[in-house]
């Protein structure tokens, strides 16, 4: 079986950004829709997008337990705990000192601004909302845009480090190559988000949360660090001359 480690970068077919649509078509037709941002709330969601920083998605759920078992799943209730025991709650997100902090900043935003409400916080535009959000303590652009698509519905596209590295690999042309020593096209992140949003539906929020979604699962089952498994890859056509 081929691994990527035998495909050199410089010799693989650059991705034409067009085709971005095409490529979340082959994506659904091989996984289906993937239903995300797993949550029971908008708030909750929110939470898990801050949660999520540097841990696993095994690892959020179960700090989510803990908190809705306490009964501090609000903004009120997680603005009024003390840091010690939020921390000790979201300990098995990792991080839990920083993120408990994080969380506590931005419930305090969330009842600042809108008064806990999260209906009154989604009828305000998107670009005013994420220039808000990058201005609470510890959320950067992958955190603001979560919780604009999947808590507030707002038409925005996601980067995280699995997309660099799905479209890294395919060389996307609207992205500046060479690949860098990490494996990654040199690019900020308003670069990559342009990359998508230039090429798809217009406030399509539907769109962009599956194709989000569809890029984390085929970078978990074939679009692996280490080991990628491009015979098996669902994008494996791109890959070819």
């Amino acid at each position: 079986m081929k691994s990527l480690k035998s495909i050199s970068f410089k010799t693989t077919r650059r991705l034409k950004a067009r085709k971005l649509p095409a490529v979340y078509r082959d994506l659904r037709r091989a996984f289906g829709h993937q239903h995300w941002w797993p949550g029971r709330t908008p708030f909750e969601i929110m939470v898990g997008a801050i949660l999520t920083q540097n841990t696993a998605w095994t690892n959020v759920e179960k700090a989510i337990r803990n908190l809705r078992k306490a009964g501090v799943l609000n903004a009120r209730a997680m603005v009024l705990l003390s840091r010690q025991r939020l921390a000790a709650l979201i300990r098995p997100s990792g991080y839990f000192n920083v993120k408990s902090a994080r969380l506590q900043h931005f419930a305090r935003y969330l009842r600042a601004r809108y008064g806990g409400s999260i209906a009154r916080m989604k009828r305000q535009k998107a670009g005013a909302l994420r220039d808000e959000l990058l201005r609470v303590n510890g959320i950067g652009p992958e955190t603001a845009d979560s919780i604009l698509l999947y808590a507030l519905e707002k038409p925005v596209f996601v980067i995280d480090a699995y997309t660099k590295r799905v479209f890294s690999r395919h060389g996307l042309e609207a992205l500046p190559l060479p690949i860098s020593k990490s494996g990654l096209a040199s690019a900020d992140y308003h670069l990559w988000q342009a990359a998508f949003t230039r090429n798809l539906p217009s406030k399509a929020v539907a769109l962009f949360n599956d194709y989000h979604a569809q890029i984390v699962l085929l970078a978990k089952k074939y679009c692996k660090a280490s080991i990628p498994l491009c015979e098996l890859c669902p994008l494996n056509k791109y890959l070819k001359h």
